[in-house]
């Protein structure tokens, strides 16, 4: 059975931030090869063969050298076929699911596509990046509507020291109007960055927010119900059991 359109653009979207770094040998492992596969599986879904073939040629011609003549511009290759996939995607899918890719150096995009994910909370909104930093709080979190319960899941290890004074001073000014918690995971337990609106949509962004789309491009996409679930229910246990920032 095909893929919905916006089932194809969501998993795109989801292949693009899962990609590893495969300048430095991250697709030479089981990992890395299983995603050679669902991205290859993927871009041809999506319609365009010989997109679809060049990509399989030039995964079959990356080196366990990163210096090899070849190497990075073969990777780039494949970077820029998954990007027309995803926007050959996002043309089809519904209006509500698109406007998920963020390039390169566009800090507003980065914002307005955050935006209109907060926007859907009428509850809460679930925050999980392993490096969150005040930038979180001062750029992003205040995008969000007043009433809203905001927490944020980092790691304990990659937490940057200014979170923690910038949280006093919010709960200082804002009170209840902007409820804030902040909890620590065990060091190197967060794999995702995600955004949860009320417990039920889960949003997948592939970059920490105290650098989105700075150095390279990245997508923001909603995961599909079944994931969503499985997520959910995971960091909602690693939230219960991490200590909370103080």
């Amino acid at each position: 059975m095909p893929m919905t359109p916006e089932a194809l653009y969501v998993q795109l979207g989801q292949i693009i931030t899962e990609m590893p770094d495969l300048r430095n040998h991250g697709w030479n492992s089981p990992t890395g090869q299983q995603w050679l596969g669902r991205a290859s599986a993927l871009v041809e879904a999506a319609g365009d063969m010989a997109d679809a073939i060049n990509f399989k040629t030039t995964a079959q011609g990356l080196s366990s050298n990163a210096y090899v003549p070849g190497h990075d511009s073969a990777v780039q290759r494949m970077t820029a076929i998954l990007y027309q996939a995803l926007a050959r995607a996002e043309m089809r899918a519904p209006a509500t699911s698109r406007n998920g890719f963020i390039p390169t150096g566009e800090p507003y995009t980065a914002l307005s596509a955050v935006a209109r994910a907060f926007g859907d909370a009428s509850q809460s909104i679930f925050i999980i990046d392993p490096y969150a930093d005040v930038n979180l709080l001062d750029e992003y979190v205040l995008q969000a509507r007043e009433g809203i319960s905001i927490q944020i899941l980092a790691d304990a290890q990659g937490v940057k020291p200014g979170l923690a004074p910038a949280m006093q001073r919010w709960v200082a000014q804002f009170s209840t109007n902007r409820p804030l918690e902040i909890r620590l995971a065990p060091a190197r337990t967060l794999h995702d960055r995600l955004i949860i609106v009320d417990g039920v949509t889960v949003w997948s962004i592939g970059q920490s927010f105290n650098a989105l789309a700075v150095r390279s491009p990245t997508a923001l996409v909603r995961v599909d119900q079944e994931t969503a679930a499985l997520k959910v229910a995971a960091y909602d246990q690693l939230w219960f059991a991490a200590p909370a920032l103080t």
